[in-house]
């Protein structure tokens, strides 16, 4: 995560840190599953599903990657220390340190999303309540709104499923983020930016955008079945919550703040270029997700 409001020179930091932070994501997300493929395999059946005379259901039993330890990330420690050839007790350090890693990743993840929490509603897009900040200028109900929030989906059985529904969520923002660049450039092309990305950066980026969208209609069931359907339903509980905040306590007008915030003060930035582009674009993002996961087979 890049905070460009707090580098020290957003006008030439911003590019460095989103650069050199994509490039470790991309080595990082590559080594891994390379590694973990070539020393596990691919994976194969090693017992089909059986059912006896009473009904009882033996599971299938796989190998390699498929294996049911790998699959819900239970193994993985074991299998890193016997890739490293460790004994007893470095296989224990590293269950500490993979377990620590999981607790530093929820933190980033939590503190990352609270500030979008606090961001989103002081621009008038979410409740009032979570604008709040404490005297270290830290969005203390969004963090705590946020641990909650996390705290019940803990509590269900399925984590697998949950991470699959939320990914699904995390496609969509992340669509709309990269469409929204675009447009926002339609919109006001002569606006002051911290960093200014070039106009294949922003066309790379839609493009990719769809292809994000062809993935999750292709595969979000691979989680298992309705995840799609459940990540979707879930997501649209934003409407009524944007519909409470804008309509009900902004009586229809967006916070002052937001438009000083972004630099549209003047009239000329009130200007809408981009048309029925917004709208041609969540169409066919639509289009794609529904296209896909008709073809998909699983």
């Amino acid at each position: 995560m890049c905070y460009t409001s707090e580098l020290k020179n957003p006008k030439t930091d911003t590019f460095k840190a989103i650069f050199y932070s994509g490039l470790l994501c991309v080595v990082v997300y590559t080594l891994v599953p390379f590694a973990f493929q070539g020393f596990l395999g691919l994976g194969s059946l090693l017992q089909p599903a059986v059912t006896d005379a009473a009904g009882n259901v033996t599971p299938a039993v796989y190998s390699g990657m498929l294996a049911p330890d790998i699959y819900s990330g239970m193994g993985v420690a074991a299998v890193m220390a016997k890739m490293v050839h460790a004994g007893r007790l470095i296989g224990a350090i590293v269950v500490v340190m993979l377990v620590l890693a999981l607790v530093l990743s929820l933190i980033t993840s939590m503190a990352g999303s609270s500030r979008t929490l606090y961001q989103a509603s002081v621009d008038g897009w979410l409740p009032k309540y979570l604008s709040t900040v404490n005297k270290h200028h830290a969005p203390s109900r969004a963090m705590l709104t946020d641990l909650c929030f996390n705290l019940v989906l803990l509590l269900m059985s399925d984590s697998v499923f949950v991470i699959g529904a939320a990914n699904v969520g995390y496609m969509i923002f992340n669509f709309l983020n990269l469409n929204a660049g675009w447009i926002h450039r339609l919109d006001r092309p002569t606006q002051e930016r911290p960093w200014r990305a070039p106009n294949w950066v922003l066309a790379v980026g839609a493009c990719l955008s769809f292809v994000n969208l062809a993935f999750m209609g292709f595969g979000a069931d691979v989680y298992g079945v309705g995840t799609l359907s459940f990540g979707l339903a879930f997501c649209s509980l934003i409407i009524p919550v944007f519909i409470y905040r804008h309509y009900i306590q902004d009586k229809g007008h967006f916070p002052e703040d937001m438009a000083e915030d972004l630099g549209h003060t003047s009239g000329a930035s009130e200007i809408k270029r981009a048309g029925i582009w917004p709208y041609v674009v969540v169409l066919a993002g639509i289009g794609v997700v529904i296209v896909t996961h008709k073809l998909a087979v699983y």
